[in-house]
């Protein structure tokens, strides 16, 4: 851990010795990771890491500690999930301090939930540290808001892909009537299928969807697109994962709160994307 990275004067947590911290590391930014990500970091023994996360917050890790990638990425021969659990519980079994550090939330589409189960089956001691979910944090760096007022009074989150890979089988008529924005997790390559899901249970051709891949990155990018046209513009574009992709009107907010673009000088593309200059006063 950095000289620099001192944890401000607090009662933190210790890490006990046989135990396994399931952490959340932000969706990318070292920056999102919480203080209590960045304690667990500087007492753990062992880091068993997803790809997603980066160097630089694994350098934040104390210099004896153990640095394991169990990432899983499409095409590349990965570890099986009972291969990680066995894993962390072997090291657990040990006596070592095991850090279960994953990309976002690890309780969002993150197996998370999974693993912690699987390790209280097998008597170990856990604790939960939440981290921003890149359907949320990941918007945000976009200049796209979850959820706003004059656009949307629920949002869904759903997952691209069920266990087998294919597109879920949702009740496509019931998420598109019931939430005005949806937000996808790794829906890359069934997103063709989704859109048309989407459109035969009335949502609209020309609705507007953002796709936001390595979010809050240097290298992040942002795909403007509509609901139609997603599927091919993101094969044009040659988009890559991770990505985060959003449907609904919340995208339009882009145009004014692309604060990145912002910071770089450039001013809003529209000041009010929803056309509310004659709304009534807010209350």
């Amino acid at each position: 851990m950095t000289d620099s990275l001192v944890l401000p004067a607090n009662d933190w947590p210790e890490f006990q010795p046989g135990w396994v911290w399931l952490c959340g590391a932000g969706p990318g930014d070292p920056g999102l990771l919480t203080l209590h990500g960045l304690n667990a970091l500087s007492q753990a023994d062992v880091i068993v890491h997803d790809a997603l996360v980066s160097a630089d917050i694994l350098n934040w890790a104390g210099d004896r500690a153990k640095r394991i990638d169990a990432g899983k990425r499409a095409g590349r021969a990965s570890p099986k999930q009972a291969e990680i659990t066995r894993l962390l519980t072997d090291h657990a079994r040990r006596g070592k301090r095991v850090l279960r550090l994953k990309g976002g939330d690890p309780f969002v589409f993150g197996r998370g939930g999974e693993e912690a189960q699987d390790l209280v089956r097998n008597g170990v001691p856990i604790r939960l540290i939440p981290g921003i979910s890149a359907g949320i944090g990941g918007l945000a760096y976009a200049g796209i808001p979850a959820t706003h007022r004059d656009v949307n009074q629920a949002v869904t989150f759903l997952t691209g892909h069920d266990p087998a890979g294919d597109t879920p089988p949702l009740d496509w008529g019931a998420i598109s009537r019931g939430s005005q924005v949806i937000v996808i997790y790794m829906g890359l390559r069934t997103m063709s299928a989704i859109s048309q899901a989407l459109q035969e249970a009335g949502r609209p051709a020309d609705e507007p969807v953002a796709v936001v891949s390595d979010a809050s990155l240097p290298t992040q990018r942002v795909l403007e697109t509509t609901l139609e046209k997603a599927a091919q513009d993101i094969r044009q574009a040659g988009v890559t994962a991770p990505a985060i992709i959003c449907i609904g009107k919340a995208v339009l907010m882009r145009q004014v709160l692309d604060w990145q673009s912002m910071a770089s000088g450039a001013p809003p593309r529209n000041s009010d994307p929803l056309g509310l200059t004659t709304a009534p006063p807010r209350k």
